[in-house]
């Protein structure tokens, strides 16, 4: 195609959409830094990032990853060798970095010469970004400021995700675009992915001409036909809209919560109650602080796989950004990536004939 031409849903023998010159020049960095010709990374959502949804990202032309979450070595080793049996494409594996075993968890993706590890949740600790590096991986890390993404980049890091308020699960407390605005223009040394409520085409091109290297999306994926998300949760992204994705509140200063973006349900009600009820534990000498911090911060990972795997949507968590409004149907995940990129050449297209 020429640097002027739209693309369609024409996709090559891999299943991957056509690129013009322009938008791939575009997203060139972000491209050749992830080894695929699309370079949008899928999120990493526990219970729904595993081997299907990471391979038909992957096999698409984007960048799967793998949610380790509070998998063991073991499951982690097994989830692994399962996506390598399913594309021969490259993908990566998200590791949190408060998990008690993030060490035993990097030697299991060096094992398996996992290319790209993401270390998320928190500081990495340096003994992880060392082992990384070491066996020759590529290390991304997320940064919610500039001061910090410079930091990681001094320490390592090979690339950096800043993910705005509007992202699903956990979230931070700034806008993707303020983030991108005061970051891009000062993080130039490793490619920078935005993430957060991005939902169509067009978005991701102003963030690429802005300096990003690529875009991070994760709650356009969950309704895909190869997501193993429960067929309740699925229709509750599809009838929601972006109003209905609220972020959590902290009832006491002493319990940190960092907010949870999901959709209103009886499961955000019982969070607040649940709070309340170890507040009221903590405040009866029943609890010490951190078994009672613990406590509220392991409500979510049993609320998910309730939505997630059971299909309980009353009760359960249903991490979603903003853009899940933007979800109108299940498709496969590359007929999503084939109109983001459509969009994408449709606006570079617009910007040319104006």
């Amino acid at each position: 195609m020429s640097s002027t031409a739209v693309a369609s849903n024409v996709k090559d023998a891999a299943g991957v959409p056509e690129i013009s010159a322009r938008l791939a020049d575009l997203w060139r960095r972000g491209a050749d830094f992830l080894g695929c010709p699309v370079a949008i990374l899928g999120g990493a959502m526990t219970w729904v990032s595993e081997r299907n949804l990471v391979a038909a990202i992957s096999n698409a032309g984007g960048f799967g990853v793998i949610a380790c979450g509070s998998m063991t070595p073991d499951l982690l080793d097994a989830e692994i060798k399962a996506t390598q049996a399913l594309t021969k494409r490259p993908f990566g594996v998200n590791l949190i970095t408060m998990h008690p075993k993030l060490l035993d968890l990097v030697d299991v993706c060096q094992a398996n010469k996992v290319s790209h590890v993401v270390l998320a949740g928190g500081i990495p600790p340096g003994e992880a970004i060392k082992r990384v590096k070491g066996y020759g991986a590529k290390l991304i890390c997320f940064a919610p400021a500039a001061v910090l993404a410079k930091r990681f980049v001094k320490q390592g890091a090979d690339a950096i995700v800043i993910e705005g308020h509007e992202a699903g699960g956990h979230v931070g407390p700034v806008s993707t675009a303020v983030l991108a605005q005061e970051i891009l223009p000062e993080v130039r040394d490793v490619p920078v992915f935005v993430a957060g409520g991005i939902g169509r085409g067009e978005a991701i091109v102003s963030f690429l001409e802005m300096g990003a290297a690529g875009v991070q999306m994760g709650t356009l994926f969950v309704c895909s036909s190869e997501s193993i998300a429960h067929p309740n949760f699925k229709r509750a992204f599809i009838r929601a809209n972006a109003r209905d994705a609220i972020t959590t509140v902290q009832l006491d200063k002493r319990f940190p919560v960092i907010p949870v973006r999901a959709l209103a349900n009886e499961g955000t009600d019982e969070f607040l109650a649940k709070q309340r009820e170890v507040i009221e534990r903590f405040n009866k000498g029943e609890l010490k602080q951190d078994a009672a911090q613990l406590e509220i911060e392991h409500f979510w990972a049993g609320a998910l796989r309730r939505a997630v795997i059971d299909g309980d949507v009353e009760r359960g968590s249903l991490m979603a950004g903003q853009s899940v409004g933007m979800v109108k149907a299940e498709q496969p995940v590359a007929t999503i990536i084939a109109e983001l990129v459509a969009q994408a050449e449709a606006a570079l297209a617009s910007r040319r004939s104006a």
